[in-house]
């Protein structure tokens, strides 16, 4: 009898030279504003009716972030994105509900651990992401239900936000906020009154 891990190719090393095979073998390019790399696989051909406009019910990306470009910076999304790891890791998620509840959850194969290999987040909600320290890279895949739109996706924010959810979980200092948010800071004045 073979064994079942014989019938299986070995996952290759979480390595800085892996990472840049991935990038150039699934031609992934930098993801301006949000960081990391981003590569898009494609869209379903079904399509829902949004608010009147019709979309694909998903598309799918592979997303990669490496040592050099570790944080998924701050964004809001309009639809759920579901990520699952594909290899290297772990990284952990930073989730921001619209009624002021936070998560953090770790996308990793160490299941003893507490991490998951699949992290979902609801549309509507806001995220960051951070690779590991000491981690060369993660390659995950997301599925955004219904497509991703550059219309339906908000980067970064401002004092108020940060305000807002400080103190909301040990790890939600205004410095940790702050760093979430990244170079994509808004004034408040330039965002204009709320609404």
């Amino acid at each position: 009898m073979v064994a079942l891990g014989s019938l299986y190719a070995a996952t290759p090393a979480a390595t800085d030279a892996r990472a840049k095979e991935l990038i150039r073998t699934l031609k992934l390019t930098v993801l301006s504003k949000e960081s990391g790399y981003l590569g898009t696989i494609g869209v379903s051909a079904q399509k829902v009716d949004v608010g009147g406009r019709m979309l694909a019910v998903q598309s799918q990306n592979y997303y990669m972030l490496t040592r050099e470009r570790p944080i998924n910076y701050l964004h809001w999304l309009a639809p759920d994105d579901t990520h699952i790891l594909v290899e290297g890791g772990p990284v952990d998620y930073f989730i921001f509900h619209p009624d002021g509840r936070v998560e953090k959850v770790t996308l990793g194969f160490d299941y003893a651990a507490g991490q998951r290999p699949v992290v979902s987040v609801p549309g509507g909600c806001w995220k960051a992401l951070k690779l590991h320290e000491g981690v060369s890279f993660a390659l995950m895949v997301n599925a955004l239900s219904p497509e991703f739109t550059p219309d339906r996706v908000k980067i970064g924010e401002g004092e108020e936000w940060v305000k807002r959810f400080a103190g909301t979980a040990p790890w939600a200092t205004p410095e940790r906020l702050r760093e979430f948010i990244g170079p994509n800071w808004i004034s408040d004045v330039a965002k204009g009154p709320a609404k």
